[in-house]
């Protein structure tokens, strides 16, 4: 029973970097848009199983991007308040690899939907 409720203190958690995550960053919050949007016209056009992995995984991956880029700003701002050209630095990549993830989520989503959408 121990281990329950060392997964619910885990679990509340993680709910609560979620939370910090939306609440805070104006960039989760329109991947948080981006996300129900292209759900949404995915369960509207009748994805096929294959194209719901592909799709569910690659929102995964710009997700994961986003929380790590997230992860990655809150850590550095309190390890070093002040301006650091390196601090600048990790930063920049970090939220570089965010916009990596992005523009090949919206190539991957191009796939997906194009078919669906233009008439063979």
């Amino acid at each position: 029973m121990n281990w329950l409720l060392r997964l619910l203190h885990s679990l509340r958690h993680a709910l609560r970097g979620i939370a910090t995550l939306l609440r805070e960053q104006p960039n989760a919050q329109l991947h948080l848009l981006a996300t129900g949007l292209v759900f949404g016209v995915g369960y509207s056009l009748g994805l096929s199983r294959a194209d719901w992995q592909s799709l569910v995984l690659t929102v995964s991956l710009v997700w994961l991007a986003e929380g790590l880029n997230t992860a990655l700003e809150y850590l550095c701002d309190a390890a070093v308040p002040e301006s650091h050209p390196l601090i600048r630095k990790a930063k920049d990549v970090a939220a570089g690899s965010v916009l990596i993830c992005s523009g090949f989520a919206i190539f991957i989503a191009a796939l997906i939907f194009l078919p669906y959408l233009l008439p063979a």
